[in-house]
C-alpha cells in the first residue's frame, strides 16, 4: 500500500514582515510530501520539474525516503515558479510572480510502480490534471483527498465539480468554501459541498484552527497560538499531507481518526510556519512531533 501525491515541486521567493528569500524550494507535493512521510514510510510523488532545479533539491525529498519515479525532469526547461508579498497580519499575500514554465503542459505519469495506491492526496493543480491522475489509476484508491483553491473555482469551475464526484476528503479554506456554495454561515456551506461528492470536508481556518464534516458530525480543531510566523507558505499542504500521512499509517478510515489526522496535519502545519519554506520541515523527528502533538491535546483538553 503506497500514499501517492500529485502537485507542484516548485521554486518560491517569499517576502514577508521577518524578511525576505531568493528562489528556495517549495511546492504543493513538496510541502505535503516531507509532512507526510514523517507519519508514513512509502510516500510517492507525482509531478514535474525543470532542468534548474537540481538533484540536490531532489535529494530533499529522496532523504526522506520519499519515491520520485513519477517525477520528471524536463531537460532544457525551467520550473514553475512563484514569488509573493505577505501583509503584516500574515494572512494575505500579493502574488508577485508567476512563471508555469513546465507546469503549462504538464501531462502527469503514473508509473506501474504507484499502481498500488491506497491513498491519494490531489494537491493544489489545475482539476484537469487531477482528473487524469484519478483516470491513470487502475483502481480507486481507498481514500482520496482534493486540495483545491478559488483561483480553480474562477476558471475551471465545471472540471472541479467533476473531480469532487470522485473524491472522498475536500480542503479548503473558510472563503473558498463560502465561495464554492454561496452560503456565508460555514455549517451551511458545509451541507452544500457534501452535497456535491465529497463524503468529508475540512474547512481550515488558518490561525483560528480547522472544522471536519462528515457522517452527520462536527469536529473543531484548534490552532495552535505561535509567538512568531515567519511564512504561511506551504502550511496548507503540510496540513494535507500530515492529514493524509496519518490516516495511511492508521489504515483504517472513519470519523474518529479523521479528527486525529486533523491534528497530526495541524501540528505539521504549525512547524511549518516557524521557518522560510520547507526549512523547519526538514529538521523534525518523531520526539518533536510527539511534544507538539501533545500541546494540541493540552489545548482543549477539559472535564466538566
Amino acid at each position: 500500500m503506497s500514499l501517492v501525491i500529485i502537485g507542484t515541486i516548485a521554486y518560491d521567493a517569499i517576502e514577508t514582515p521577518f524578511g525576505k528569500t531568493d528562489k528556495i524550494v517549495g511546492g504543493a507535493a513538496t510541502f505535503a510530501g516531507l509532512a507526510a512521510a514523517y507519519l508514513y514510510d512509502r510516500v510517492k510523488l507525482i509531478g514535474v520539474v525543470g532542468e534548474d532545479f537540481g538533484e540536490d533539491n531532489l535529494g530533499i525529498l529522496r532523504s526522506k525516503g520519499i519515491d520520485l519515479h513519477g517525477v520528471q525532469v524536463k531537460q532544457g526547461e525551467k520550473s514553475f515558479f512563484w514569488s509573493g508579498k505577505y501583509h503584516n497580519d500574515m494572512n494575505s499575500r500579493d502574488t508577485l510572480v508567476t512563471e508555469l514554465n513546465v507546469l503549462a503542459d504538464f501531462d502527469p505519469v503514473v508509473p506501474d510502480s504507484y499502481q498500488d495506491c491506497e491513498y491519494l492526496l490531489l494537491g493544489n493543480l489545475t482539476p484537469q490534471v487531477q482528473l487524469t491522475t484519478l483516470d491513470r489509476l487502475q483502481r480507486k484508491p481507498r481514500l482520496v483527498v482534493l486540495d483545491t483553491m478559488n483561483f480553480w473555482m474562477d476558471i475551471a469551475l465545471d472540471d472541479l465539480l467533476r473531480v469532487l464526484k470522485r473524491v472522498d476528503v475536500l480542503t479548503i479554506n473558510d472563503a473558498e468554501a463560502r465561495q464554492l456554495s454561496g452560503e456565508y454561515s460555514l455549517v451551511k456551506a458545509a451541507e452544500k459541498i457534501l452535497e456535491l461528492g465529497p463524503r468529508y470536508l475540512i474547512i481550515k481556518k488558518g490561525e483560528h484552527g480547522a472544522l471536519l464534516f462528515g457522517d452527520d458530525r462536527v469536529f473543531a480543531a484548534p490552532a495552535l497560538p505561535l509567538a512568531e510566523v515567519y511564512d504561511p507558505t506551504g502550511a496548507g499542504d503540510a496540513f494535507a499531507g500530515g492529514f493524509v500521512g496519518y490516516l495511511a499509517r492508521v489504515g483504517t478510515v472513519n470519523f474518529n481518526n479523521m479528527k486525529n489526522a486533523v491534528i497530526f496535519g495541524s501540528a505539521l502545519a504549525s512547524f511549518c510556519v516557524e521557518k522560510f519554506g520547507t526549512e523547519r520541515l526538514r529538521e523534525l523527528d518523531n520526539e518533536l512531533i510527539n511534544q507538539r502533538i501533545s500541546r494540541f491535546t493540552e489545548l482543549s483538553k477539559f472535564e466538566i
